[in-house]
């Protein structure tokens, strides 16, 4: 996993996933299991799954990369705590989860909160095989 800016502004967690890398194939069997970790969680409160390919190609002049097959985004909240009112502006949480052809994208926003960061990496981490062994000896996930 790596951590990046995205539009040299956002900081984003990105993970790439072969699909030989992990038991998980397609994008609701991923939501799920992110679902599962969040519920499991002291902290975590599951909101809802976003489709976010169905709501972008639903629109008129809605445009998808065309690399992308499915596209969607969990939301929860890890809230422990309101500092202020606009730290609500930083949350809910949302791990964006996207299919393509040989691979998924794992990604979220950096949080506020080091449990927060620390519990999604874990959780993204968690979808790899431990025991996948690479076809060319060097490990399958690229890091952007």
């Amino acid at each position: 996993m790596k951590q990046t800016l995205l539009n040299e502004r956002y900081p984003l967690f990105v993970l790439r996933l072969d699909r030989d890398e992990t038991d998980y194939q397609s994008v609701d069997a991923i939501c799920n299991y992110f679902r599962g970790c969040i519920e499991a969680h002291r902290c975590g409160q599951f909101i809802a799954v976003f489709d976010h390919y169905a709501h972008t190609c639903s629109l008129p002049d809605g445009a998808v990369e065309s690399d992308i097959r499915a596209a969607k985004n969990v939301l929860f909240c890890f809230g422990l705590t309101l500092p202020s009112a606009e730290i609500l502006g930083l949350r809910p949480r949302s791990i964006g989860v996207a299919e393509l052809d040989h691979q998924f994208v794992i990604s979220f926003m950096e949080a506020p909160m080091p449990l927060a960061n620390a519990a999604m990496e874990d959780w993204a981490l968690g979808l790899r095989q431990t025991d996948a062994e690479p076809e060319n000896g060097r490990p399958h996930t690229a890091l952007i």
